[in-house]
């Protein structure tokens, strides 16, 4: 179970969204997509094409020219000392193939969409069919949408308790914008909901599923507009993995020098810790995400070995403050001075 922190508008966690569920069919895996948003039609017709081995090949090479030539300008700033010093790494250098490329700016043709099997649920058509009730004091629409996939499960012969005569498949479950006011849940409306457990029961039958079933999920949920912070503590607890995504739009990081080369950070919570005590956890404590031309990208943060000329000496003492927020790593070099010294 993923559970994913939308940014602040929507936009670069429905594109995280996509992705998983474009990885889905490209495996040739089952989909069941949830929406009470957009309808689930809409949304797989927008899922982003697939990039060939030679395609993807192309792309890093463009990618890797662009910032060769944006290294060689950045050269001509850099101090003649800092020239020499080994350069940190964003992004692999060497062409490793680890599950599937996307192009984001194409979208996946109608042919490889209808190649798998896939099941819909929009929550305003399966609310006129039948009308509202509650089911052991849960919102409906989380109930009928619990029954939905529960019936796919074992009609589709993803329950893996029960002896199953065909071959057998993963179903990727995809639910956009849990917890919004479109789901009838009032969590994101005021600090003191009236209806506080609807989630986290329906988070805690959907894992009981999960776990009996060759499935996996993930959840985008407006972590932003809940006010309550025992309910996101609920939430992260009954989840496997949480990721958070924070766009800089809207927000003085935006025209922030220091972030110039990113369009969010990316906030790792939670890792999964299946069968285990402990988790396996990253060195790699900063993360930030860019929309480059074609590719939606995760790289190491990492700040610029000198600020740009162009910055006011006024401003550059704020740069550093703001950079003590980043990590212990860059913020511990920053204690005590005026200004940034790596």
């Amino acid at each position: 179970l993923v559970f994913t922190e939308e940014d602040k508008y929507g936009l670069y966690s429905n594109l995280l969204f996509k992705y998983f569920l474009a990885e889905g069919i490209v495996c040739g895996h089952d989909l069941f997509v949830a929406s009470a948003k957009e309808h689930p039609d809409n949304i797989l017709k927008e899922l982003p094409a697939p990039l060939l081995d030679d395609t993807y090949g192309k792309e890093l090479g463009d990618e890797a020219a662009a910032v060769k030539s944006e290294d060689f300008q950045d050269s001509m700033k850099i101090a003649w000392r800092y020239q020499n010093l080994p350069k940190m790494e964003a992004s692999p250098t060497t062409y490793t193939k680890f599950g599937h490329y996307y192009d984001a700016s194409k979208k996946m043709s109608p042919e490889l969409c209808q190649s798998v099997k896939w099941h819909s649920f929009y929550l305003h058509e399966e609310l006129s069919f039948k009308p509202k009730m509650k089911t052991c004091n849960m919102n409906s629409g989380y109930a009928k949408l619990l029954q939905s996939i529960q019936r796919i499960i074992s009609q589709e012969g993803f329950d893996g308790s029960d002896p199953q005569k065909k071959q057998r498949n993963v179903l990727r479950i995809g639910i956009q914008s849990l917890g919004s006011v479109l789901w009838g849940d009032d969590v994101c409306c005021s600090d003191a909901p009236e209806d506080t457990h609807s989630l986290t029961k329906f988070l805690y039958v959907l894992r009981g599923l999960l776990r009996k079933s060759l499935s996996a999920c993930i959840i985008t949920v407006p972590a932003h507009l809940i006010q309550n912070k025992a309910i996101m503590e609920r939430v992260t607890n009954l989840s496997d993995m949480v990721v958070g995504l924070e766009s800089f739009i809207g927000s003085e990081r935006e025209t922030n020098p220091l972030y110039k080369d990113y369009h969010g950070l990316v906030h790792v919570h939670q890792i999964p810790r299946l069968n285990s005590l402990i988790c396996d956890v990253s060195d790699t404590k900063d993360l930030a995400f860019r929309l480059k031309r074609k590719l939606f990208t995760i790289e190491r943060l990492h700040l610029p070995p000198d600020l740009s000329d162009t910055v006011s000496r006024a401003s550059k003492q704020d740069l550093a403050g703001s950079a003590k927020l980043l990590s212990s790593g860059c913020g511990a070099m920053a204690i005590g001075k005026k200004h940034l010294d790596f």
